[in-house]
C-alpha cells in the first residue's frame, strides 16, 4: 500500500484514467511521459536509487548514529550554522560537510496516491521493490526535516523550493501524519540511517567503495592544499619550540663556564619548561583526539547493539 492515503494526498496532476493518454506526463517533469516504461523506470532509478549508499549500507553504522530518526530539522540546521544546499542527487541527500547540507527537494509526483499505486507498486522491472523502499524511505526524511511550521516556511523559500509552493501548512501537516508508520522494514537500507558526514564517507570510500572518494569536495589545488595548512603549523610550531628549547640548554651550559650562574639558572629553567610544555600541550590533543574518537566508537556500538536487541523482541 503507499504510505499514505488518498484523502491526504498532496499532488492532484495525475489520476489513473490519464494513463492512456499519449501526452499525460509524470507531475512536475513534463518531458517524462506516464506510457514511456523504459524511460519512466530509468528515471525513478536515477532519481531515487543511491547506489553508492546502498553498497555502504551495512558499514555506514561505523560512520554515523544508527537511526532513521537522526535527522536535524532545517530550522535546526540553521542554528548550527549550516547552509542548506539544493542537491538533485539522491546520493547527497541529507550528506553534509562543515557549514553545509544537501537537501533534495521533494518530487510532486512522491505526493501522489494514484502515482504510488500505478507505477511504484503495479510497475514492474528487477529493481521495483527496491525503488519502493528507496522512495518510501527519502519520503520519511521529510516528516524529520519539517517539524515546525518555520521548517515549512524555510523549506518554500524561493532559493529552496524544496516543496511545492501551493501546499499549505495543515494540509502538509495531514500529509506527515500519515508517514508516522513507517519503520525501517519499508524502507531501503540507506535510509535506516539519517544525516551522513561526507568526510566519513569520503575517507571510507577507497575501502568499500574501491574509489578515491564519496564525492570530490575540493575543486582547486588550493583548497585541496589549505586543509593541510592548520595540522602542518602546528607541527612546525611544536617542532620550533622543542628545537629552540634545545638550542638555549645548550648555550646556558656556555654561561655555566664564564661563570654567569644567575642566567645560566634563568636559561636552564626555562628550556626545560618550554620543553615539558611542548610535550604536555602535544599529548593533550593526542588524548583529546583519542577520547573523542573512543566516544563516538562506544555510542556508535551501544546503538548498534540497542538496534539488535531491538530486532531481536520483535516478534515476527
Amino acid at each position: 500500500m503507499p504510505p499514505f492515503s488518498k484523502e491526504a494526498e498532496l499532488a492532484h496532476d495525475y489520476e489513473p484514467a490519464a494513463k492512456a493518454s499519449t501526452s499525460a506526463t509524470l507531475p512536475g517533469y513534463p518531458l517524462v511521459k506516464w506510457n514511456d516504461n523504459p524511460r519512466m523506470k530509468q528515471f525513478l532509478e536515477q532519481e531515487l536509487w543511491c547506489g553508492d549508499l546502498e553498497l555502504m549500507a551495512p558499514r555506514l553504522w561505523i560512520m554515523t548514529t544508527f537511526s532513521g530518526a537522526n535527522i536535524n530539522p532545517l530550522h535546526r540546521q540553521r542554528v548550527k550554522g549550516r547552509e542548506i544546499v539544493v542537491t538533485e542527487e539522491p546520493r547527497l541527500h541529507l550528506a553534509w560537510i562543515h557549514n553545509r547540507i544537501f537537501v533534495k527537494p521533494l518530487p510532486r509526483y512522491l505526493l501522489s496516491h494514484a502515482f504510488w499505486k500505478t507505477i511504484l507498486e503495479a510497475g514492474s522491472g528487477y529493481s521495483q521493490s527496491d525503488l519502493c523502499k528507496a522512495a518510501t524511505g527519502f519520503l520519511r526524511t521529510y516528516r524529520y526535516l519539517i517539524q515546525h511550521e518555520s521548517d515549512f516556511h524555510i523549506a518554500q523559500q524561493d532559493n529552496l523550493r524544496l516543496i511545492p509552493k501551493d501546499i499549505d501548512w495543515p494540509s502538509f501537516c495531514r500529509f506527515v501524519l500519515e508517514l508516522r508508520h513507517i519503520d525501517d522494514t519499508v524502507v531501503s537500507k540507506r535510509y535506516c540511517y539519517g544525516e551522513l558526514r561526507l568526510t566519513r564517507l569520503n575517507l571510507y570510500a577507497p575501502l568499500l567503495l574501491r574509489k578515491f572518494h564519496f564525492e570530490q569536495v575540493h575543486g582547486q589545488y588550493g583548497d585541496f592544499f589549505g586543509r593541510l595548512y592548520g595540522p602542518l603549523l602546528f607541527a612546525f610550531a611544536v617542532v620550533s619550540t622543542i628545537l629552540n628549547s634545545m638550542q638555549v640548554a645548550l648555550a646556558a651550559d656556555q654561561l655555566e663556564a664564564s661563570r654567569w650562574e644567575a642566567v645560566w639558572h634563568v636559561c636552564r629553567y626555562f628550556s626545560i619548561v618550554s620543553l615539558v610544555a611542548a610535550a604536555i600541550i602535544s599529548l593533550w590533543f593526542i588524548l583529546l583526539w583519542l577520547w573523542i574518537f573512543l566516544d563516538e566508537w562506544i555510542y556508535t556500538i551501544r546503538k548498534k547493539l540497542a538496534k539488535k536487541r531491538e530486532a531481536r523482541s520483535t516478534p515476527c
